[in-house]
Formats: structure tokens, C-alpha cells, sequence
């Protein structure tokens, strides 16, 4: 049903959330995982990706040892790392690649700070046609 499973990360402890569920359902289902993080401090957004400086550097690490968690499990996962605005970029990466679902977790925000905050789960979520499974964080 889901062969790949973009699940979006942002190197934070919210990640495990969706990081232990997605681990669960990719191995059951025989998915492929892409983990997708969209590093958007200053570098980034001006340098794209040939940015670097420390965010660039612990995201990127992040990404692999996450990746590396993953492929122990038995499951196939690749990572990416994208610079810019996160939600452009995720909509963006979703567009090209279609995966067939979309993971993230998200920070469990009450309705008002939602509507405040402008959360990038809310705001992907209206701008893809693929299912996408939006994890509270605990």
C-alpha cells in the first residue's frame, strides 16, 4: 500500500514520534522511507544547498544516524537534505517524487496557537493530494 514514505524531520526530540511509528509501519508494509529535513537558518536560505556552517553539518548528521537506525531495522531508507523554506521545500519535494504517504509529527499545539503559529504540518497538509499521517508528539 505505502511503498515510500516521506516522513519530514526537524532534528528536534519531536522527531520520535514519528521516527517509532513510521519504523513500525514501514517494516510491516515493506516500504521504502525517505527522511527529508529542510535545514532554513541563514545559510541555508541564502546558499541552497551548496550552504554550509553548523546547522547544515548537524542536520546532515542527524539525518544519518537516524538513516542508520532505519536500515538496522531491515528497512530501506534514504535521506535528504533540503535548504530553504520548509514548507515550500517539503511541498515541492512531495510534487516531484510523489511519495504515497507523508509522515510528520507535530507539536501538539492547541487550535488557536495553530492558527497563530501557521504550523508546517497545517500548511503542507493543504498544498498535497498525498495522504499524510501527522503524529502528536508526546
Amino acid at each position: 500500500m505505502y511503498k515510500t514514505i516521506l516522513v519530514t524531520l526537524d532534528c528536534t526530540p519531536t522527531d520520535r514520534a514519528i521516527i517509532d511509528h513510521v519504523k513500525l509501519l514501514a517494516g510491516a508494509m515493506q516500504s521504502r522511507v525517505v527522511l527529508l529535513h529542510v535545514a532554513s537558518g541563514a545559510p541555508a536560505q541564502y546558499h541552497g544547498p551548496n550552504a554550509a556552517g553548523q546547522e547544515v553539518e548537524e542536520s546532515r548528521g542527524y539525518l544519518d544516524r537516524v538513516q542508520a537506525e532505519f536500515v538496522s531495522a531491515g528497512i530501506v531508507a534514504e535521506s535528504e537534505l533540503a535548504c530553504g523554506e520548509p514548507v515550500k521545500e517539503i511541498v515541492n519535494w512531495v510534487q516531484r517524487k510523489r511519495p504515497d504517504l507523508v509522515a510528520m509529527s507535530t507539536h501538539g499545539h492547541h487550535f488557536v496557537a495553530d492558527l497563530v503559529l501557521g504550523t508546517t504540518a497545517i500548511r503542507v497538509q493543504h498544498s498535497i493530494s498525498v495522504p499524510m499521517l501527522l503524529l502528536r508528539a508526546k
